[in-house]
Formats: structure tokens, C-alpha cells, sequence
């Protein structure tokens, strides 16, 4: 599978469990061969704050290790750098530029400068924003939807490498992932045992 098919389908509106596992595969192996200490090419260090404050608030720490333990941010950086075509990549910075913008007109400040209560309000409002462009293409073709969401929603495509970048690390994988993003395998008939009440009656 090219980078470029990898990256259409993670930009596409298939749901994160539908993704082949070739994809995870591939960018799994990407981030292992990344630096361990890899510093970012395509993100300057205003935007590298951005992104690494909005995956936090996406996936936040709790009581597993949140996206910024497990460097979204630079596998984020690292499929800007590698893996984006010239166009995709400028979609993308020309996205996190929107956010400023909104972010000055709704508070006045860069989104890394407002407070947490103020990031998760935008934040809402953008993925608010996103439910409402899904429901207004409800209809229309397949082809049409992945467009709608590749050309017009750059938080769609920023929570979708999230998502990945978080699951394909060894934070993501070992320490937070309780559930298969992907099954291994398909049990067609799986038996269920029947309670013990129920033993009970029939004996």
C-alpha cells in the first residue's frame, strides 16, 4: 500500500475500526523507525504547541498516559513531513491558522494562550460543527462524504490522526488500549455459558 492511499484513507470518513489493518501496520512500523527524540520538520514550534494542546484535550491524561505521553504530536509531525502530499500538508497548517483565527475572534488570544475551559469550548464547537456537516451530506454518495470531510473539516482529519497516533504508539498500545481496535479474528459462534441460576433450575 503507497503513503499516498494510507493517507486518503485516514483523511476519508471511514470510521477508525474499519481502517485495514495494513494501516496501522505500516504507520506502526513508521514510528519505530522514527528518532526517539525527533524533533519536528513541518511544524514550527507555535503550531507543534497547538497540536500537542488539542490532542491532550482529545486524549487527555487520566489514569492511562494521555496523546502527549505518547507523542502525538510528533507522529502528527512525522506524517505532515513523510507521508502528506504538498497539498494535504498546507490544508492541514492552513487548519490550525483557522483555529487561531477563531480562537482570536472568540477570545481574543491564540488557542494555546486561552484557558482550559476556553479550549474545550472551541473544541466542542468545532466538533458540534463537524456533526452538523455529516448530517447535512447524509444523503449524498460516498465519494462526496470523504470529500466533504478531507476539503472542509481539518478537526475531522486532526482527531482521525490522533486517534492513530495514539493507538499506533507503545503508550496507546500497551498501557491504555483494554480492546482491539481491529479484531485479529472474527468468532462466528461464539458459545454462552448460561448463569449458574439457570444450571441450578435444570439439575
Amino acid at each position: 500500500m503507497q503513503r499516498r492511499e494510507v493517507v486518503r484513507l485516514l483523511l476519508g470518513t471511514a470510521a477508525l475500526p474499519l481502517l485495514p489493518k495494513e494501516v496501522f501496520a505500516l504507520l506502526s512500523q513508521a514510528r519505530s523507525e522514527a528518532p526517539a527524540t525527533a524533533a519536528p520538520r513541518t511544524l514550527n514550534p507555535h503550531q507543534d504547541a497547538t497540536v500537542t494542546t488539542i490532542t491532550e484535550l482529545i486524549i487527555p491524561q487520566t489514569e492511562t498516559p494521555g496523546a502527549k505521553a505518547a507523542r502525538v504530536n510528533e507522529f502528527i509531525d512525522l506524517m505532515l513531513t513523510d507521508w502528506f502530499e504538498a497539498e494535504d500538508r498546507t490544508k492541514f497548517l492552513a487548519g490550525l491558522a483557522e483555529i487561531d483565527k477563531t480562537s482570536q475572534e472568540a477570545c481574543g488570544k491564540d488557542f494555546v494562550d486561552c484557558t482550559p475551559v476556553q479550549q474545550k469550548q472551541l473544541l466542542t464547537a468545532f466538533d458540534e460543527e463537524l456533526t452538523e456537516m455529516r448530517q447535512a451530506d447524509i444523503y449524498s454518495s460516498h465519494r462526496r462524504r470523504r470529500n466533504l470531510m478531507s476539503d472542509r473539516s481539518f478537526f475531522y482529519a486532526l482527531k482521525q490522526l490522533t486517534l492513530v497516533g495514539y493507538f499506533t504508539s507503545e503508550v496507546g498500545a500497551k498501557q491504555a488500549l483494554h480492546f482491539e481496535v481491529i479484531p485479529s479474528k472474527h468468532i462466528q459462534c461464539a458459545p454462552i455459558e448460561e448463569p449458574e441460576a439457570a444450571k441450578t433450575d435444570a439439575s
